[in-house]
């Protein structure tokens, strides 16, 4: 059966390459793109992997977590050529990954309470974070160099060298369930605190200031800098980690901290991640949808398939300030345990 579903895949992915456009990094004069809502997708060989995030690569490689599957997953940017690599020790639980500024990618293992990076030839290396049982979770590479990432059960944000070295900061508000974090485009670390319905800056020398969103029980998640100079954040919606939370809405905050929401088209299912896709929009998953939102907050949202369900989405900025995009958004499907794309063109015509 195994080498059945190996074979479908590998005939899926011809299919694809045969129909779908190339894809290029984008330049800055590059505009006007829209996506016609067609979704393509490479179904991954092994059931029931439950990749997680996403992360495209310099070399136009995408790279992602199989959460389930305990492996980091690699393939070409059409489907085709895929590489799995098993974790190094069992129910790691690989959760986000990104590019680091030392041309490896790097995940968090969330159950393994470790931090880990991996060469372009699939060499892995694990760092163990200091604090047990922390969760880590979200990770973005900073201005200086360093990879940062949220320690949710911990409630502390760390970072972490090229070299493995790893210094953790405790945000003001106590046991502030540091959720996800990303790169802003004044230099620092933003971070959503979920539990604190907060949402945080911090330097590179690790000086925190926060600032309160407009309702107790937002419940901030995943972040991202949008092409606008401000961080876009998703509002989680119902009970996640023991918290009631009753968002179900994008935010968008400036850097001096002016906060904006803008309501999502339903409560449930609940938003999960947020990237700026190749419009240089923001972008979200919700369950079997993604979505779009623009500048003065209108939403739209297009089907992934039944039985789909979004987590990670990426078309290369990886929680950074958007200089480099690819005309595709990829996204992680766990429900169909896929990785799905939808590509860019201009008028959205290929």
């Amino acid at each position: 059966m195994e080498g059945r579903s190996r074979l479908v895949a590998a005939l899926a992915c011809a299919a694809l390459a045969a129909g779908a456009a190339e894809q290029r990094w984008l330049a800055a004069t590059d505009s006007g793109l829209v996506t016609d809502g067609h979704v393509q997708a490479l179904v991954l060989p092994n059931p029931n992997s439950g990749p997680t995030t996403v992360s495209v690569a310099p070399d136009g490689r995408v790279w992602f977590t199989e959460g389930q599957g305990n492996r980091i997953g690699r393939m070409n940017a059409d489907g085709s050529g895929l590489t799995e690599f098993p974790l190094p020790q069992p129910n790691s639980s690989p959760r986000i990954i990104a590019v680091g500024g030392d041309g490896n990618i790097w995940f968090s293992e969330h159950a393994g309470n470790r931090m880990a990076r991996i060469t372009p030839a699939g060499v892995i290396t694990e760092f163990d974070i200091p604090t047990p049982a922390s969760q880590p979770r979200a990770i973005a590479l900073g201005a200086d160099g360093n990879i940062w990432f949220g320690e949710f059960a911990a409630g502390k944000v760390g970072r972490i060298t090229p070299q493995g070295v790893i210094t953790e900061f405790t945000p003001p508000t106590s046991n502030s369930g540091p959720r996800a974090l990303a790169a802003g485009p004044d230099g620092n670390i933003w971070v959503s605190l979920y539990r604190a319905s907060r949402i945080a800056r911090i330097t590179p020398k690790g000086e925190i200031t926060e600032f309160a969103l407009p309702r107790p029980n937002s419940g901030p998640g995943d972040i991202t800098a949008g092409a606008d100079g401000a961080m876009w954040f998703v509002e989680l919606s119902g009970n996640m980690d023991g918290v009631q939370s009753d968002g179900a809405r994008v935010g968008r905050i400036t850097m001096d901290g002016k906060v904006t929401e803008f309501e999502m088209p339903g409560k449930s299912p609940s938003p999960i991640n947020i990237a700026v896709g190749p419009d240089r929009n923001v972008w979200y998953t919700r369950g079997s949808m993604v979505g779009r939102v623009t500048p003065d907050g209108k939403i739209t949202e297009f089907e992934l398939g039944e039985g789909t369900r979004g987590s990670g989405l990426s078309a290369g900025s990886d929680r950074q300030p958007p200089a480099r995009l690819v005309n595709r958004l990829y996204v992680a499907d766990g429900g169909g345990n896929r990785i799905a794309w939808l590509e860019f063109t201009v008028g959205g015509k290929k």
